[in-house]
């Protein structure tokens, strides 16, 4: 017998000696070359370092440090408290929050949604990406992935058995899709393209043409269009659906989430928002995954998703400053980029001098104790990018271009 790998495993006995026991490697093959995710890997780093006094400022990762509204959290107290508020829920959520999210969908993207038949609620964004892949992908369909885009949909499709086919984003293209290109290979067992606009991480906004021109391809080619939304309110004013193109909701659906726009990441709510023939599809696999969400929290999220456009003007405030910030640091580290970017991050070119944005990133983290994400994590196409999130306040931002400019004068000097 080939044993690939052996796990010890202590035994019980009488004399409470310990006995291996030699197991076969556990692990199934669907999980071949997937990798623990970069930043579940970095902050295990990260924290190492500040066991050992380093004290790292990090700017890698966007999760909005900000609270949300008060009138969100004191909804989720008030209804936690009710006794007869803590049972298994419904599989398609609460009608409350579900006319809450159609509510949301007509108010700022234009997109008339039913809220009994198109909408999905889900337990974060990112479960969706999965629920998705396990719903449409057989072994041996291949997707369309951006590089540079959101690690998750490579590993999601890839954990189906996808064939992973590649779409460059250039940004000589303005960072879309080049259908030309991508029409060059052979699209026959393609069954979904994953799209994301505003794009993560270079922050690049969509317009109605490029929307249009993805319907029509995903027409042409027979495609469902997998359209990922969560960052489609951060310093941005004309926030986007993909739905709100004609014909759309006959090729595509779309995630988003409250994560970003509400200051909610924690909480893990999001929905899947597309026609009712597709949202039956995805249900069927995500009920036997989950049990439903905490009735309290999808009080609270309906609460949230009925706040105004002063509450998004107050968000984007602090991140405008912080983003000001945040150009000063890249300057420093003479970084170039896109000014007009919205999200919470910012998509730097790094200097030629460094080999890639690894370079750069592992540089800064030990000479300045502060972590910066390199842009090859989001594949090859940002291996000469960094992305600086804006998601830590004024003041530390502030102090990570002192340690910076401090190490990198110090180094200056000793060469």
């Amino acid at each position: 017998m080939n044993i690939e790998k052996e796990i010890k495993v202590v035994a019980p006995s009488k004399t409470n000696a310990s006995t291996p026991t030699m197991l076969k490697s556990l692990t199934a093959n669907r999980l071949e070359g997937i990798g623990e995710y970069y930043f579940s890997q970095k902050l295990r780093e990260i924290d190492e370092m500040n066991k050992a006094g380093k004290q790292v400022i990090n700017l890698g990762i966007g999760s909005p440090d900000l609270p949300p509204h008060p009138e969100v959290i004191q909804t989720l107290h008030e209804e936690a408290l009710k006794p007869n508020q803590h049972a298994y829920q419904n599989y398609k959520g609460s009608p409350v929050l579900r006319n809450a999210i159609s509510k949301w969908y007509q108010k700022w993207y234009g997109v008339a949604i039913n809220a009994d038949t198109e909408i999905l609620p889900l337990i974060g964004s990112k479960e969706g990406i999965m629920h998705i892949c396990m719903t449409y992908i057989n072994p041996g369909d291949s997707v369309l992935i951006p590089n540079p885009g959101y690690p998750t949909y490579r590993s999601a499709a890839k954990i189906t058995g996808a064939n992973i086919m590649e779409y460059t984003l250039l940004k000589e293209n303005n960072w879309f899709p080049d259908f030309d290109v991508i029409e060059q290979n052979d699209l026959e067992k393609v069954k979904l393209m994953f799209v994301n606009y505003p794009q993560m991480p270079t922050g690049q906004l969509p317009s109605k043409k490029m929307f249009e021109q993805l319907v029509a391809f995903a027409n042409k080619h027979s495609i469902l269009l997998v359209h990922d939304n969560p960052y489609s309110f951060i310093l941005n004013d004309q926030p986007m659906s993909l739905l709100s193109i004609d014909g759309a909701k006959e090729v595509a659906i779309e995630l988003n989430s409250l994560s970003k726009s509400h200051n909610m990441a924690g909480w893990r709510i999001g929905m899947l928002v597309g026609n009712a023939e597709r949202i039956n599809e995805v249900l069927r696999f995500k009920s036997n995954m989950d049990s439903g969400m905490f009735l309290p929290l999808q009080l609270a999220a309906a609460k949230a998703l009925g706040l105004g456009k002063d509450w998004h003007d107050e968000v984007n405030k602090i991140y405008t400053v912080r983003r000001e910030k945040v150009f000063q640091l890249l300057e420093l580290l003479e970084c170039t980029f896109d000014s007009s970017q919205a999200g919470m991050f910012v998509w730097a070119a790094i200097p030629s001098r460094y080999n890639d944005g690894y370079e750069l990133s592992d540089r800064v983290l030990h000479n300045s104790n502060v972590f910066i994400t390199p842009g090859g994590i989001f594949g090859s196409a940002g291996d000469q990018y960094v992305r600086v999130s804006l998601c830590t306040t004024e003041d530390k931002i502030q102090e990570a271009m002192v340690r910076i400019k401090a190490s990198f004068n110090s180094q200056a000097n000793q060469e």
